[in-house]
């Protein structure tokens, strides 16, 4: 949805723009320091809640197809021309992946590396989320159509059948002995990437949570009756968590701080980060677009995620690494506050974008307010 639509779901953009700045907390502070020079309370709970951010990434990539996209797929005028405008989307979120994996690796890597990761050979850390985004823009779109026919049950289905694929594809695919293939589509534990198959079930979920959205959003009951649902399996989900790894119960958040068990993604990593995705909606949709205006800085930069990406790991390796040179010499507190004044800035960016749009857009003549000399010659002849 564009950025003026009235219609536009405000909680869905906080949610995304909790995960944004969940994910450049993370990245904020582990692109200054080694995880050895982490205090114990930087690691757990700091970082260790930075964990829910990938997760609810991948659900409000799914909110925003079934919202934004999927009705338009029953108009079959309309609908290539919103399906164009994904693919194209995904080609140029393609272009910054790859844009920002020559800015991330520059710093330590030598160009052999960097170029193989270039070619899908190697794979870079912090804009790879990214490089799911790109490639998954380029075939949910024909899914599209067949998800918004099918009946609600088969909606709800969709999930679970991704996530036999991707077991299946994992233990019974060779694929002809590249890693790099597998990593792709269903992750592979050498590479840090996120795979197409193994997330999908991530994204239907999202979808048809979007399902339930669409014509639930508008009505405070029901968004209040889904909102304390979507609380409870939170809970249930943390729950689950706690009992089964409740005899080490620290060493395994140290873990899961640490990313053990996020690639190929494990039952604990699937628990603690799914019910942190769930009590994030929970909050977010019932405090709806008020809620959402009242966190402006988070919705801002839920709405504008690419240029959150651009600009945060921009200033983070050419200016935080490269120009000031700060690569392991600040303490974990400096490497805090530097993280958190990367954040404001990041919301002062696309709010800089966003008021320099409606400057440009106020400029523009219309009508009969446009002053002649203004006009193109067409327009002249046409007054």
């Amino acid at each position: 949805m564009k950025q003026g639509n009235p219609n536009r779901i405000l909680a869905i953009d906080l949610a995304r723009g909790v995960a944004v700045s969940l994910m450049i907390l993370s990245h904020g502070i582990k692109g200054l320091l080694s995880f050895e020079q982490f205090p114990q309370w930087g690691l757990v709970p700091i970082h260790l809640i930075t964990k829910f951010s990938s997760t609810v990434f991948f659900m409000t990539f799914g909110l925003s197809l079934a919202v934004a996209f999927a009705p338009a797929t029953e108009n079959t005028e309309f609908w290539p021309q919103k399906r164009n405008k994904l693919l194209l989307r995904g080609l140029t979120i393609l272009f910054w992946y790859k844009v920002l994996t020559v800015i991330e690796m520059s710093h330590l890597h030598n160009p052999r590396e960097i170029f193989d990761a270039l070619i899908y050979r190697d794979f870079p850390s912090y804009a790879e989320i990214l490089g799911f985004y790109a490639l998954a823009l380029l075939w949910f779109p024909f899914l599209l159509p067949v998800w918004q026919r099918s009946s609600r049950l088969m909606k709800a289905l969709w999930p679970l059948g991704f996530g036999i694929l991707s077991l299946g594809i994992s233990r019974y695919v060779d694929f002809g002995g590249s890693q790099q293939i597998k990593a792709l589509l269903v992750e592979d534990s050498n590479f840090y990437t996120w795979g197409q198959i193994s997330r999908a079930p991530l994204v239907f979920l999202g979808m048809f949570l979007g399902s339930f959205l669409i014509n639930n959003y508008s009505n405070f009951r029901r968004r209040f009756k889904l909102s304390g649902i979507l609380a409870g399996i939170a809970a249930l989900l943390f729950t689950t968590f706690m009992i089964i790894y409740n005899q080490e119960l620290y060493s395994t958040f140290e873990a899961l701080a640490l990313n053990e068990g996020k690639h190929p993604p494990e039952l604990a990593f699937l628990l603690f980060s799914l019910s942190g995705a769930f009590g994030i909606f929970a909050i977010t949709f019932f405090i709806g677009d008020k809620g959402a205006k009242w966190l402006a800085p988070f919705t801002l930069i839920g709405k504008d995620t690419l240029s959150a990406f651009i600009f945060h790991l921009t200033v983070l390796f050419i200016f935080y690494r490269y120009l000031f040179d700060l690569w392991l010499k600040v303490s974990y507190p400096e490497a805090m506050a530097l993280t958190i004044l990367l954040m404001g800035m990041t919301a002062l960016w696309i709010k800089f974008k966003v008021w320099r749009k409606q400057y440009e857009e106020h400029q523009v003549p219309s009508g009969r307010h446009a002053h002649p000399r203004n006009l193109k010659p067409r327009e002249l002849s046409a007054n």
